[in-house]
């Protein structure tokens, strides 16, 4: 079995696949100063709970975003598992070609969710992800990763709005009854919602204009399925698209 580890600034995503069949995954708050015993005990737990053993992993891979974890993951690995786990990074076989001006910096995530995507869909494709930051990655129809844009996440935009704004409260992010809110709470739910699907529909559509064809839009993420009910261009909402990525990636690697 493997086990995907994605590692984002919120939180970490961890999957188990037996072959290329997801068994079961996990959301975990992602705490920068956590241990490799720590994050064991954890992991021991889930799969515990799961009716899981440590020996059944065989395989673990892993896409980072948060350098001060890596050290404590790959130690966890060794340590718990007695594995060397696969980390996304240069040098890894993805099977993509990236067409940035330095691919080095294209983020591990971004891609680990371009070759899932085109591999599960085919291109041309443009990727929604809606996490700490929302980022948009265009895939080109043979495949290449031709690069994209990076705009403030929903949950630090409404933090952003809580602490800097003296009157206005934290409030859940839903969809509001109606566009015009009737008190402050639904205003702030309105602005948020619509805003950020009109955020999401002017990006994809100048996206689409450079690209001259016609992409799956593709959204992933926490707040892809809330979003994606308001967007008039997302297609596809496949919120394992990260998990799939590290399954495809280990697949090319081993």
């Amino acid at each position: 079995m493997l086990l995907a580890i994605d590692v984002g600034n919120t939180h970490i995503m961890l999957g188990v696949y037996r072959e290329d069949q997801i068994l079961i995954y996990w959301r975990l708050a992602t705490r920068k100063e956590s241990t490799e015993d720590e994050l064991g005990i954890v992991v021991k737990n889930l799969l515990h709970n799961s009716h899981l053993k440590l020996s059944d992993i065989k395989a673990i891979a892993i896409s980072s975003v948060v350098p001060p974890l890596m050290y404590s993951l790959e130690r966890m690995s060794n340590k718990y598992f007695e594995i060397d786990p696969l980390v996304i990074g240069p040098g890894i076989k993805t099977g993509l070609n990236i067409v940035t001006d330095n691919p080095r910096e294209v983020g591990a995530d971004r891609i680990v969710n371009a070759v899932a995507a085109y591999n599960l869909y085919g291109g041309p494709l443009i990727i929604v992800d809606f996490g700490t930051a929302t980022t948009f990655c265009a895939i080109s129809e043979s495949g290449d990763y031709l690069g994209g844009a990076i705009a403030p996440g929903i949950g630090i935009s409404m933090e952003a709005l809580f602490e800097r704004a003296a009157k206005l409260p934290r409030v859940e992010i839903v969809r509001p009854e109606q566009v015009i809110g009737k008190d402050t709470i639904s205003s702030m739910q309105s602005g948020i919602i619509f805003g950020f699907a009109g955020q999401v529909d002017g990006i994809v559509r100048r996206m689409v204009e450079e690209l001259k064809a016609r992409p799956l839009i593709i959204a992933t993420g926490g707040f892809a399925s809330l979003i994606a009910r308001e967007s008039e261009t997302i297609g596809k909402v496949n919120p394992l698209l990260t998990l799939e990525g590290l399954r495809i990636i280990n697949n090319l690697n081993t």
